[in-house]
């Protein structure tokens, strides 16, 4: 009896037959030609979301309000799906910084042999480590997360100012830009951002309008910088901050004078003013009553939140101030700001402070409890005027914060 002519089997859940030799090569092929058309692989690690929406990239660019006069700084320009719609509104010119050397050549690719290749200058490097910005009317950029708080920095700091900068931020970051005193991410970076710039929220954007999908929500603000440009050195008013964020919780009288890094760097500070105001100073070790009067008002000032503080609220507060890292805070101050305990009067090993160190810690009660009276106010509390009260009387005594 003859056999039954056997089936075409096929492969595992591909629907290839085997009595086909060239099938298979075939399907190979086209999954070879599938891959080659993902050009690599996003690095999520340096903020690499590309924005796929066109709808949102032309709203961003629209938010822009651009002329044909101006110049274009574009942050982390990608695979060029913002930077298409920047040129084809007609600006002057697109200077766009890349750090990613792949992502710089598929820019070039997308438009070499194009009018609009005339009008894009790309930089590759990192943004944030150019020592000087080029001259730049509008800033528009889909923010790597990363570089989010020194970008903004950077950009505040920038003279001349730009006109307006529109800038894509995770949610939480743009927040922190619009919280007032007392609000949960009230921070350095909310002060700052609101002493030099207006701020406005153009949009939020959900994770699926980028490719891949970031793990958290975005939002658009518009930043634009003061003008005129408020009458003070950022470095000064910056510096200042730095020391009243190191700990948003506490009263300003714990903040100076319970937390000897701070002191350490005024007193620095105070030398060299001196020496470039050819100010006399005595330096010399203080006397016995002097000293046994410092050492009972330091371990004041360092437990002055013990009335209204429980130890469960410090601890808390404590956590809230560690989120705030992203507002770049020296080190210095967060590491020495904690080892303030080994400065209590009983330590035997405390080091003498002399003349000048009183002096200036002098100063600085005097500004904070007689000058402007907010010694028992909190950080997260004060407003913009407050700061400025505060910078203002501790110039006034020749203290100094860079």
């Amino acid at each position: 009896m003859a056999k039954p002519a056997r089936k075409p089997t096929h492969a595992a859940g591909n629907g290839i037959a085997k009595s086909d030799p060239y099938a298979g090569a075939a399907a190979r092929k086209g999954k070879s030609k599938a891959a080659s058309n993902n050009i690599f692989k996003m690095n999520t690690d340096i903020g690499q979301h590309i924005l796929k929406n066109p709808g949102v990239a032309q709203a961003i660019v629209d938010k822009a309000d651009l002329k044909q006069s101006d110049i274009v700084l574009e942050v982390g320009p990608g695979t060029g799906n913002l930077t298409a719609r920047i040129l084809e509104k007609g600006a002057k010119r697109v200077i766009a910084v890349e750090q990613d050397p792949r992502m710089a050549a598929e820019l070039t690719k997308r438009f070499q042999g194009t009018p609009a290749a005339k009008r894009l200058e790309l930089i590759l490097g990192d943004v944030i480590k150019m020592p000087e910005l080029p001259y730049f009317d509008v800033c528009i950029s889909n923010t790597p997360y990363q570089i989010s708080s020194p970008l903004t920095f950077k950009l505040l700091a920038t003279s001349p100012s730009p006109r307006t900068c529109i800038l894509m931020f995770q949610r939480e970051f743009a927040l922190r830009l619009f919280a007032k005193p007392g609000d949960k991410l009230y921070s350095r970076l909310s002060v700052n951002a609101q002493m030099w710039a207006t701020i406005s929220h153009v949009m939020k954007v959900g994770r699926n309008n980028f490719n891949p999908p970031p793990q958290v929500e975005s939002n658009v603000v518009k930043i634009v910088p003061k003008r005129p440009r408020p009458e003070i050195s950022y470095e000064e008013w910056d510096g200042l901050l730095r020391v009243v964020f190191v700990r948003k919780n506490r009263v300003l009288r714990s903040g100076f004078l319970g937390t000897s890094s701070v002191m350490d760097m005024l007193e620095a500070n105070y030398k060299t003013f001196c020496a470039q105001n050819d100010i006399l100073l005595d330096d010399g070790p203080v006397e016995a009553a002097t000293a046994a009067a410092e050492e009972a008002t330091t371990v004041e000032d360092m437990d002055v939140d013990g009335d209204t503080h429980t130890a469960d609220a410090d601890a808390d507060a404590d956590a809230e101030e560690e989120e705030d890292l992203d507002d770049d805070l020296p080190d210095f101050f967060l590491e020495e700001a904690d080892r303030k305990a080994k400065k209590l009067a009983g330590n035997p090993n405390r080091k003498r402070k002399g003349k000048v160190a009183e002096l200036v810690r002098a100063k600085v009660k005097k500004v904070l409890e007689v000058d402007t009276e907010l010694a028992d106010k909190r950080a997260r509390l004060c407003d913009e005027g407050d700061f400025l009260k505060l910078l203002y009387a501790f110039n006034l005594e020749g203290i100094h914060f860079n």
